[in-house]
């Protein structure tokens, strides 16, 4: 472990940049966190944990805009809180060989939503624009969406953020404020539900989860810093490439090992 902690601190950094500017830190923080030794669902468990923060500061920071949506807020939190823990029970109840062998079906869904993400919310917010909101889909259905969302984000944290948005764009808001406020509020409460539950198992490495998010803490700071300069296309197609690439090598490991 002696020289872990840099590349574990480094990978945190580079995931911090990533989530502040375009998203998509998981896919550094994630592998680094299997390569520094950490068992598979462990690591899955503890980079819930090192992701979580930059969660609750990102909704602190949109608090004025969840005050004046905080009637709608409390089925939201009821349903993420819920998935949030059938999500987390879920991944305790997988064997680790069969969770080992899904990873990179998990991280192949995250790329492809990181890429095609903004399209689909694009259509998605026309659909509401032209549909009133969706009237012809019941709320029950938004409600059972959301649950699966909150489901998933608690079995598998790498693209809560793009799904949520995709969930708020079909349920009529339009507001991009609005929705990042709401999208982190939602993966604040399944994150913080997975990650108790996680913790009373004893499935979270703290040390290098504790390494991690100091990286990402430092690298969401700077990246306030740097996002003037750097243009976010540019980090959005080193996203791309990344993501590919270890989903590439993820499946070679898994299928030709």
């Amino acid at each position: 472990m002696s020289i872990d902690w840099f590349w574990l601190l480094a990978a945190g950094f580079f995931g911090g940049v990533l989530n502040s500017i375009a998203g998509g830190g998981s896919f550094i923080t994630f592998p680094a966190l299997l390569m520094a030794g950490v068992p598979v669902i462990s690591a899955n468990a503890t980079n819930t944990f090192a992701s979580c923060a930059g969660y609750l500061s990102g909704a602190y920071a949109f608090s004025d805009e969840l005050r004046r949506y905080r009637k709608n807020l409390y089925l939201i939190i009821f349903i993420s809180a819920l998935g949030g823990v059938v999500g987390a029970w879920l991944l305790l109840q997988t064997p680790e060989a069969l969770f080992r062998d899904a990873i990179p079906w998990l991280l192949l869904f995250a790329t492809v939503l990181f890429i095609f993400g903004a399209r689909i919310n694009q259509t998605l917010r026309r659909l509401t624009v032209n549909q009133a909101r969706m009237a012809g889909v019941g709320a029950v259905f938004l409600i059972l969406l959301l649950l699966g969302i909150s489901i998933y984000g608690g079995f598998f944290n790498a693209g809560l953020g793009i799904i949520s948005l995709s969930y708020l764009a079909l349920a009529g808001y339009s507001n991009i404020n609005v929705m990042n406020a709401i999208k982190l509020l939602i993966s604040c409460v399944v994150s913080v539900i997975a990650i108790a539950i996680f913790a009373v198992q004893d499935q979270i490495a703290w040390y290098e989860g504790t390494v991690v998010m100091a990286g990402t803490l430092s690298g969401g700071y700077v990246a306030a810093r740097i996002s003037k300069v750097i243009q976010q296309h540019h980090i959005r197609y080193f996203v791309i490439v990344t993501s590919v690439t270890i989903t590439g090598i993820f499946f070679v490991k898994t299928y030709a090992g």
